[in-house]
């Protein structure tokens, strides 16, 4: 995907949600669960680069709006991170490794840590009940990251891969972080004016270099295993 298509891409998917909000002006129902189970990890690739001023007072801001809301689930002002690729779904403990933990690493070794996973043009793009920072990769690491998943797919770690991207293409187009995810069918009316006042705004760029760990939907808890 090039550049410009997946610009648009992200222009899309907020015009979307525009109309979905402007069309159901409340919150919806609640969710009972999680998106993910919260107590347990999946081994994942990505980076974890430190956030300059105008991010660090977006996650700031969005934490303050949604302090108190207990269906809110914001990305700690610490946690900023960005997905390289998922390898599956959450479900070992805190200690536990994945099974086949040596060819992982050799994969990674292999298509990961040539240099470090550069995103520009940071933007806000919004979901119907969460908001996404997404910007523009690098082109080797676009590269890579599908050679990396071909490769994958070729080996005894390709059912989790594909569980993992069930709902998605793999691998998935956004290049993104999720600052918030809200636990109902929408998000509420301050969320989605701040995303309305801030949906043009450009936020810089990261780059830090490709980390494979064991971590949790959110990065909060993690251990690194290469």
């Amino acid at each position: 995907m090039t550049p410009e298509a997946l610009d648009a891409l992200y222009t899309q998917t907020s015009r979307q949600t525009l109309a979905a909000w402007q069309a159901q002006p409340g919150s919806g129902e609640a969710m009972t669960g999680h998106y993910y189970d919260t107590d347990t990890l999946a081994p994942v690739t990505g980076i974890l680069p430190a956030p300059g001023e105008a991010l660090a007072t977006l996650l700031s801001e969005i934490n303050a709006m949604s302090d108190g809301d207990a269906l809110a689930d914001a990305m700690p002002v610490n946690g900023l991170h960005f997905t390289f690729l998922p390898i599956m779904l959450p479900h070992y403990r805190p200690g536990e490794l994945p099974e086949h933990l040596d060819l992982l690493k050799r994969l990674w070794q292999e298509y990961c840590t040539a240099q470090p996973l550069t995103i520009s043009r940071l933007r806000l793009v919004a979901l119907p009940s969460q908001l996404l920072l997404a910007g523009i990769p690098d082109p080797h690491s676009l590269r890579q990251r599908s050679a990396f998943a071909d490769a994958l797919l070729k080996t005894p770690l390709a059912p989790g891969l594909l569980a993992r991207h069930a709902s998605t293409s793999l691998p998935a187009p956004f290049w993104h972080s999720t600052l918030l995810r809200y636990r109902a069918q929408r998000l509420p009316g301050p969320l989605r004016s701040y995303f309305i006042r801030h949906q043009h705004r450009e936020f810089g760029s990261v780059s830090a270099p490709v980390r494979l760990v064991m971590a949790n939907y959110n990065w909060t808890v993690m251990q690194r295993i290469a």
